[in-house]
């Protein structure tokens, strides 16, 4: 009889597969620059300040459209392993997305004084930053920085 693998056949273990989503050479600034709506783009470029101040880390594109500061090694029970950054944002058309890596739960007390936002796992949503309280969001961008330091090994 033969032995029977946990992967499918031809694909490599999960262990082994990198992220879809990776660092780029792609510039910063080009990207900021190119943002199309006006208000999202000088509200990318507050949060860009306010992320490069939180992490003391120059920003580099991951993907297309993501910008990250740091970079962390995670690995999971099964085995699978990566890099990742350690908070980011994302311009997207209907948000800006910021990435809040620890998730919220910890940060309770901060979530309720932020302002107008909705979230998921990782990911806060926000319309227009004067919508949410930035000294609030620069003291969550820091305390999640600081936890996934505490937690990780980190670059940046």
């Amino acid at each position: 009889m033969a032995e029977r693998s946990s992967t499918k056949a031809g694909k490599a273990p999960r262990s082994s597969v990198a992220n879809k989503t990776q660092p780029t050479g792609q510039a910063v600034e080009s990207f900021l620059a190119a943002i199309p709506d006006a208000a999202r783009r000088e509200d990318a470029r507050v949060v860009d300040a306010l992320m490069r101040d939180a992490t003391g880390c120059a920003p580099r594109m991951w993907g297309s459209s993501i910008v990250g500061y740091g970079s962390y090694r995670y690995r999971y029970a099964s085995g699978r392993e990566g890099d990742w950054m350690i908070t980011g944002f994302s311009p997207r058309k209907a948000a800006l997305v910021l990435y809040i890596m620890p998730g919220f739960a910890r940060f309770d007390a901060l979530m309720a004084k932020l302002g107008r936002y909705t979230t998921g796992k990782s990911c806060l949503y926000v319309k227009r930053l004067d919508q949410v309280d930035l000294d609030v969001l620069r003291e969550l961008v820091v305390a999640s920085v600081a936890h996934m330091r505490d937690k990780y090994d980190t670059t940046g």
